[in-house]
């Protein structure tokens, strides 16, 4: 039988990715917002296509603000860029 393969949608470009090829940003109950490497943390979250220019995007028009309902600091999106560009 087939593994059924998590699916994400980006909050930037809204398409539907694999849970691999995206990243992972959540806000917990105590309001710190950080990159969840495992996928796994408690609390709200959201995803961004592993692509600078999708990052980039997302800190320009402040996507992550709104979906998250808190001020996402620059040094978080530069954690993301050094992420991707690994």
């Amino acid at each position: 039988m087939l593994k059924k393969i998590p699916m994400r949608t980006c909050v930037v470009t809204r398409e539907k990715l694999e849970k691999k090829e995206l990243l992972r940003v959540v806000k917990n109950k105590e309001g710190i917002v950080a990159i969840d490497p495992t996928g796994k943390a408690n609390g709200k979250g959201a995803y961004l296509k592993k692509d600078a220019e999708v990052i980039k995007k997302a800190r320009q028009n402040k996507i992550l603000d709104r979906v998250l309902e808190t001020t996402i600091p620059d040094s978080l999106y530069e954690d993301m860029l050094n992420i991707i560009n690994k």
